[in-house]
């Protein structure tokens, strides 16, 4: 299942290279503005920081901020190989981290888990079941085993659906997918 796994981020991860910094903005833009609707009334939404090449979140974040919705990222704790939770008021406290993700460190609001109604994770591949190809370090898929969340949204381009994603008995499967073509319910 590791090589499988492995083969198809490989093939994710080419297939979003493949896109022009204009074309992966446009697409980003679209991705949040199909995102938003589903986060309506939520009044605590994690959202992951987007770092260079990924799904640019910032416009999302910026929304969410812009609505009264309170944003919380996660930071990254390799150590423990799970997260802490921060609030973020303002983006541009953000500052490239563990593995280039931006975090804002030195500037943390501690978060509860349990504030969190809604979760936009970042992901290289996705299935219509709902099966979610992450980096490969069960980051996400920890934190919400040990605190479940009631919506869990995975945010892609579209070129990154796979026919199947393996999926492992501690792989938390996703609600939605959103992509520039718009939201797909999975089950």
């Amino acid at each position: 299942m590791a090589v499988e796994k492995r083969h198809l981020r490989d093939r994710a991860r080419a297939a979003r290279a493949c896109l022009h910094p204009p074309d992966l903005a446009e697409r980003s833009r679209r991705i949040g503005a199909h995102a938003i609707p589903l986060l309506d009334g939520r009044r605590t939404v994690m959202a992951y920081a987007s770092k260079p090449g990924e799904v640019d979140t910032s416009g999302l974040i910026r929304t969410l901020l812009d609505r009264g919705v309170r944003v919380v990222v996660p930071i990254i704790e390799p150590e423990t190989v799970s997260l802490r939770l921060s609030y973020l008021d303002d983006l541009s406290l953000l500052v490239p981290s563990t593995f280039g993700v931006p975090e804002p460190i030195g500037h943390e609001l501690p978060a509860e888990p349990e504030a969190v109604e809604a979760v936009l994770m970042p992901l290289l591949g996705f299935d219509r079941a709902g099966n979610r190809l992450g980096y490969g370090a069960g980051y996400y898929d920890r934190f919400l085993d040990a605190h479940p969340v009631g919506l869990k949204i995975g945010v892609a381009l579209a070129c990154q659906e796979c026919a199947r994603v393996p999926a492992e008995p501690f792989d938390v499967p996703l609600d939605w997918v959103v992509t520039e073509d718009g939201p797909l319910r999975c089950g």
